[in-house]
């Protein structure tokens, strides 16, 4: 083994790592275990490197690496949710739960480890389509194998043959598989009628604006009539504007809460995203990344992922200062 070797190897896999990310995301609703897959992917393919025969390409034998690694990786550990996929809804004449904390939350995919292609408008669309946050919700109601199947035949387009080589089963179980899995997906995930859904920047303004001045009119002004809200690993979701304002008043927005809030733009999973930041006192302290849905141009759901080491993630700012009044 030299340099060189080494150096060829790298100059052949690392164009492959970021789509490598995305679909070993898919796998394991982790950005975390994502980044850790990847790795653990190349790895096992330079141990293997002279397993290696040519007779699919090279990109295809690191996606029946990456799948394996997940597979094996998935065996030991729980499923993710989000709130709305673990419970049904909360109301307030219940009390608010308290965290759970273990590694059963799915975790937001940050845009910047997509590959853009802007050549290509209808691939573009069909990427942010197959990496939004209630798809991938709804890909980890089923189990490791079918979610597989569905991923390599649905998104990555693979054929069934090609899926039942990479599984070792045959072929018509892959489409007995992707069978089953399509009728679960079917029933909890309703993609929206426009894939180009988004919210105007003027609206994101107004967004913003209400949270840091905690504006609640302002707020449920934006929101769907039958808008969803959730703040894992708080683990109750809540649904419908006046149970949202009641939330609100009595938890973020409780007092006097005008500028207790700072919001830092970003995006996660071909949706609008905000790193959420509170005042501590001395300056704003990460506190966790809000992915909002949009639906017809309004605020459909609202989900703050309460991880602070999502910021290394999403490379954004750990803290941001308190800015002085004139």
């Amino acid at each position: 083994m030299s340099n060189s070797d080494e150096q060829a190897f790298s100059a052949m896999s690392e164009p492959h790592r970021r789509e490598l990310q995305a679909h070993c995301y898919r796998m394991m609703g982790s950005v975390h275990d994502a980044e850790d897959m990847v790795q653990e992917t190349f790895l096992r393919a330079w141990r293997r490197r002279e397993t290696f025969e040519g007779r699919a390409s090279f990109r295809a034998w690191l996606y029946r690496i990456a799948t394996n690694v997940c597979l094996d990786a998935l065996e030991k550990r729980p499923k993710r949710f989000v709130p709305l996929t673990r419970s049904e809804s909360s109301t307030m004449n219940e009390p608010i739960p308290a965290d759970v904390n273990e590694p059963i939350w799915l975790e937001p995919f940050p845009d910047e480890w997509l590959i853009q292609d802007d050549q290509n408008p209808e691939r573009q669309v069909s990427t942010r389509e197959n990496i939004a946050l209630a798809f991938t919700a709804a890909l980890h109601l089923l189990p490791p194998r079918q979610r597989a199947v569905l991923i390599l035949r649905d998104v990555l387009e693979w054929q069934a043959s090609e899926v039942a080589d990479l599984l070792e089963v045959s072929v018509p179980a892959v489409k007995s598989a992707l069978h089953r899995a399509r009728i679960t997906l079917a029933s909890r995930y309703h993609p929206p009628g426009n894939a180009l859904d988004e919210i105007g920047r003027e609206q994101l303004e107004r967004y913003i604006q209400a949270w840091e001045s905690a504006d609640i009119p302002a707020l449920l002004n934006l929101l769907t009539e039958d808008a969803t809200f959730s703040m894992p690993p708080i683990p109750s979701w809540y649904q419908g504007r006046d149970t949202i304002r009641r939330l609100i008043e009595v938890t973020i927005f409780r007092g006097d809460a005008n500028g207790r809030w700072r919001l830092y733009p970003t995006r996660a999973n071909g949706q609008p995203a905000f790193g959420l930041y509170r005042n501590n006192g001395d300056q704003y302290e990460g506190y966790g990344v809000q992915v909002l849905t949009i639906k017809d141009g309004l605020i459909a759901d609202i989900i703050t992922f309460r991880n602070p080491s999502l910021f290394r993630i999403f490379q954004l700012p750990a803290t941001l200062p308190i800015e002085k009044e004139k």
